[in-house]
């Protein structure tokens, strides 16, 4: 059983994802994977066609550049996700074949914008507060508010993805959020048994 995970920008889906692997459920970061597969042939050929030469510097992608051109040009994102996007879902399906416990997680922060929650059984939408999301990455990344909020502005609103998502985890305070993710495992474990 494949379980999809994601929410906006700085809602804490990573947080989110620990609590699941500490209950032993095997977590499959997306944007990870995606970063890793940046490094393979192929895909560095193809990302080097969209963006030019300076895409890479050395073996590493420069992921400055690329975001930078992806956040102000639609079709070079559309271009970029339709290399990395096949290119996880294939990396994913044999990880996949390759766990034993009763179900697995898909992390991905556009998960419903791509449309692969279809691939999923169920889905999970992690929220926080919108200012309680700008501290966190501004912490976490030292980026300046003007910068996340346009990156946010990237993304569908949790108004919408509500609409589609199976549960929603509501992540301002780490010990309710534990206990939401206790009882989602349980209901999703004895999903698993019906």
């Amino acid at each position: 059983m494949v379980v999809g995970l994601t929410g906006g920008i700085g809602s804490g889906k990573t947080t989110v994802a620990g609590f699941f692997k500490d209950k032993d459920i095997p977590v499959y970061i997306a944007d990870d994977a995606g970063k890793r597969l940046m490094l393979t042939s192929g895909i560095k050929e193809a990302i080097i066609d969209i963006f030019g030469k300076e895409a890479y510097s050395g073996n590493e992608p420069n992921r400055k550049l690329i975001a930078s051109k992806v956040f102000s040009d639609s079709e070079k994102l559309e271009k970029l996700n339709g290399v990395i996007h096949p290119a996880v879902a294939k990396d994913f399906e044999a990880w996949k074949e390759k766990q034993e416990a009763p179900y697995v997680i898909y992390e991905a922060a556009i998960l419903f914008e791509t449309g692969s929650y279809k691939k999923c059984d169920f889905s999970i939408l992690v929220t926080a507060p919108k200012e309680e999301r700008i501290k966190r990455l501004q912490k976490r990344d030292e980026s300046s508010k003007v910068e996340i909020e346009a990156r946010m502005d990237n993304q569908w609103s949790d108004e919408k993805k509500k609409k589609l998502a199976d549960f929603c985890i509501k992540n301002t305070d780490l010990s309710l959020t534990k206990s939401q993710v206790k009882e989602l495992h349980a209901i999703l474990l004895k999903s698993r048994q019906n």
